[in-house]
C-alpha cells in the first residue's frame, strides 16, 4: 500500500499519485479533497501522498453507513467470528504495520511490536464480548399490583459511530475504538490522524478480509473539516475522540446532545513514597516515560518522590536516562525514536531551555536534532514552568520532592487533569488512601501512570474527558437499554 519508490521532497511533483485511503460502501476510493503528504518521522521527508475527502464523500459515507446499519450487522457469534479472524490477519501481517508505524509515527521496533500485540489482544477481547452482550432482567413483580408481570432489558446498537483517532497509537486505539463498535453492531467511520493515515488502513484492510461486511467500516482521511461535516450529520448517533482537551471541547459542544467518549489530555503523574522497592519502581518509570518518545497520555510527566529517596532516585535515574539510545527508529537498538514533526520537537526543545532558564537541573538529555529528542530528566522545576503545569507530550520527566503524601496527592489533584496515577509503595494505607483521594480515572499501586491492560476500563476525570474505552465498557457506552415488558392477559 505504501511503497518506498513514493517521493521525497518537500512538494508533491506533477503527476505523482495519491493512495486510495478512503473505505466507502466497501471500496476503496481516492479522497477528491486536497492530497496530504505523509511524512517519514525521522527523515522529516514525503514518502507517500493520501487524498482527503469532500464534503460530498463525507456525506455519501454517512449515507451508506447508515443504511448498513439499517440492513443489520450479523448476529453476535458472526461478528466475534469476524474479529477472531482480524486478530489472526493482524498476527500474520504484522511486520506490515511495523513498517507503517515506523515511518509515519517514528516508533522504533519495540513501541510497534508492542501496538501490534496490544490490538491483537483488543480484537480478541471485543470477539469475547460481542458473543455475551446482555440485558438484565428487572424483578417487577416485586412492585404492587405487578404479580404474573415479566421485565427485562436489552442493549441495542446506536447506530452510526464516528471514531476519531490520535497518531500516538495508530494501530491499538483505533481498535479500541472500532472493534466494540462492531461488536456491539454499530456501524464505524473512523476518522485517523492525519499524521498516521496507513496503519488505520492497514487495520480496516484485515478487517474487511476478515468478512466485516460492506458499509459497516468506513475510513474517511483528513483534518478538522472532516470531523465538522461528520458531526454535523445527525444520523451520527455516537463520537468516540481521542486528543486534545481543547479538540474534546469543539467535538463535545458540536456533539449537542448525541452521545461521545472523551479521552483527552494529561499530566500524568506517579508518586514514590518512602518505603518504595526502587530495584521493581525504576524500570517501569523508564520505561513509563520514555516508550513511544514520551507520546502517550499516561506517559509520566511529573515523578514525585519522597524527599528522603530523592538522591538515590536521580543518581540511578539520571544513568538510567543517559543510557537510552534514541535516533532512528530503523536503527534495532533504538528505545526512543523522534516525536511526531520537527514543529513538535522545537515547542519541546524550548520548553526544556525555558525550565533551564528558570533554575532546574538538566539531568539527561534536553538536546535536539531534527524530530528527535533526546531522552530528558530535569529535577528542581517550579511550577511556573510549563514543563509541570501543561502537557508536554515529549521524552521529558520531572522530578519532584515531597514530604508528605497528602502533598503528593494535593499536587496531583492541583492540575485540571485526571486520567492515571501510580504509586509505589508496599503500605496498604498509602495505596488505599491514595486510590480513594486521588481525582483521576486510575490508580496503579506498584507500578505507573501508564499501566494499562486493554482489558480494563480506561479514561479519565475532570478536563481529561469522560467515558470508558476497554472492549466491555466501550460496548456498554456505544449500546443503549431497552426494557421490555410482559403483561399475561
Amino acid at each position: 500500500m505504501v511503497s518506498s519508490a513514493q517521493v521525497h521532497g518537500a512538494g508533491r511533483p506533477p503527476g505523482t499519485a495519491t493512495q486510495p485511503g478512503q473505505l466507502v460502501d466497501g471500496e476503496w476510493i481516492e479522497g477528491a479533497g486536497e492530497p496530504l503528504a505523509v511524512r517519514d518521522k525521522y527523515s522529516l521527508e514525503p514518502f507517500a501522498w493520501i487524498g482527503t475527502a469532500d464534503a460530498a464523500q463525507v456525506r455519501h459515507c454517512v449515507e451508506t453507513a447508515h443504511a448498513a446499519f439499517r440492513r443489520g450487522a450479523p448476529g453476535a457469534f458472526e461478528r466475534g467470528v469476524v474479529l477472531d479472524r482480524a486478530a489472526a490477519l493482524v498476527e500474520t501481517r504484522a511486520e506490515d504495520f511495523v513498517e507503517a508505524m515506523r515511518r509515519e509515527a517514528g516508533f522504533p521496533r519495540q513501541d510497534a511490536l508492542g501496538e501490534v500485540r496490544r490490538c491483537i489482544q483488543t480484537l480478541r477481547l471485543s470477539a469475547e464480548e460481542a458473543r455475551r452482550i446482555a440485558g438484565d432482567i428487572v424483578p417487577v413483580d416485586g412492585a404492587p399490583q405487578q404479580a404474573g408481570r415479566l421485565a427485562f432489558t436489552l442493549r441495542v446498537p446506536l447506530g452510526v459511530v464516528v471514531a476519531i483517532t490520535p497518531f500516538n497509537s495508530p494501530l491499538n486505539t483505533v481498535a479500541h475504538k472500532i472493534a466494540p463498535a462492531f461488536a456491539a453492531g454499530n456501524a464505524a467511520i473512523l476518522k485517523p490522524s492525519p499524521h498516521t493515515p496507513f496503519t488505520a488502513c492497514l487495520l480496516a484492510r484485515a478487517l474487511a478480509d476478515a468478512g466485516m461486511p460492506r458499509g459497516l467500516l468506513s475510513v474517511l482521511q483528513g483534518g478538522a473539516e472532516v470531523v465538522q461535516r461528520l458531526l454535523q450529520d445527525e444520523r451520527v448517533r455516537f463520537i468516540a475522540f481521542t486528543g486534545s482537551t481543547e479538540a474534546g471541547r469543539t467535538i463535545q459542544q458540536a456533539a449537542g446532545l448525541r452521545r461521545t467518549q472523551m479521552e483527552l489530555g494529561s499530566i500524568a503523574c506517579t508518586i514514590v513514597c518512602a518505603d518504595a522497592n526502587l530495584d521493581h519502581a525504576l524500570p517501569r518509570i523508564v520505561g513509563a516515560a520514555y516508550r513511544k518518545a514520551g507520546q502517550v497520555c499516561t506517559s509520566i510527566q511529573l515523578l514525585l518522590v519522597h524527599r528522603s529517596r530523592m538522591a538515590e532516585v536521580e543518581d540511578r535515574l539520571a544513568g538510567a536516562v543517559r543510557g537510552l539510545a534514541y535516533g532512528d527508529p530503523a536503527d534495532p537498538g533504538t528505545v526512543v525514536g523522534p516525536v511526531i514533526s520537527e514543529a513538535s520537537a522545537v515547542r519541546i526543545e524550548a520548553w526544556i531551555d525555558e525550565a533551564i532558564g528558570r533554575g532546574a537541573r538538566r539531568l539527561a538529555g534536553g538536546r535536539r536534532s531534527g524530530a528527535v529528542i533526546a531522552p530528558t530528566l530535569l529535577a528542581d522545576v517550579d511550577d511556573g514552568m510549563k514543563v509541570s503545569c501543561a502537557e508536554i507530550f515529549g521524552p521529558v520527566m520531572c522530578l519532584l520532592p515531597f514530604d508528605r503524601l497528602e502533598d503528593a496527592i494535593g499536587r496531583i489533584n492541583a492540575t485540571p487533569y485526571g486520567l492515571a496515577a501510580g504509586i509505589f509503595t508496599n503500605r496498604l494505607d498509602e495505596a488505599l488512601g491514595a486510590a480513594r483521594r486521588l481525582e483521576v480515572g486510575g490508580v496503579h499501586v506498584n507500578d505507573t501512570s501508564s499501566s494499562r491492560v486493554d482489558m480494563m476500563p480506561y479514561g479519565g476525570s475532570k478536563d481529561s474527558g469522560f467515558g470508558r474505552e476497554g472492549p466491555r465498557y466501550a460496548i456498554h457506552e456505544m449500546t443503549e437499554e431497552r426494557v421490555v415488558s410482559f403483561t399475561c392477559v
